[in-house]
């Protein structure tokens, strides 16, 4: 990832993060529109908790975002517990579609073109790595089965 996309990804977040509470509310409000089925996955969960937990992972994955691998291991960890919980891997594309969603209410016309693509861009790369983590921590659990 260049340097320019890394500002751009790093200045936008840190304008959501002005605004975290909304936008983490929105997020899930969007996650729950576009798949109705994922909310289940949440019953039991503290919604505002787990709002908070949305942002800081995010937060952390933007701060390194020029050490990115140094939160691959936090990544493949998450990705695997998101397998315990019941997280597909088809859950990745609902979850990248409501993230931009979210992104682009919460900046309306200021969602240029350029940023939505620095976005997917980021998203497809996290996702990426979680989704083979979660690929591996599911062929574990079957040998073990």
């Amino acid at each position: 990832m260049d340097e320019q996309t890394i500002r751009l990804l790093q200045e936008s977040f840190a304008e959501v993060m002005t605004m975290r509470q909304e936008a983490a509310a929105l997020f899930y409000e969007r996650l729950f529109a576009l798949d109705p089925a994922l909310r289940p996955l949440f019953a039991d969960a503290d919604m505002r908790s787990q709002e908070m937990k949305l942002m800081a992972a995010l937060a952390l994955v933007v701060g390194k975002l020029r050490e990115i691998d140094s939160v691959v291991p936090v990544l493949e960890t998450l990705a695997v517990k998101h397998v315990a919980y019941g997280v597909e891997e088809r859950h990745y594309a609902t979850v990248g579609k409501a993230l931009i969603q979210t992104l682009s209410l919460a900046f309306g016309p200021r969602f240029t073109p350029e940023l939505r693509n620095a976005w997917l861009s980021a998203y497809g790369a996290i996702s990426a790595v979680m989704i083979a983590a979660a690929r591996r921590g599911e062929a574990t659990l079957d040998a073990a089965e």
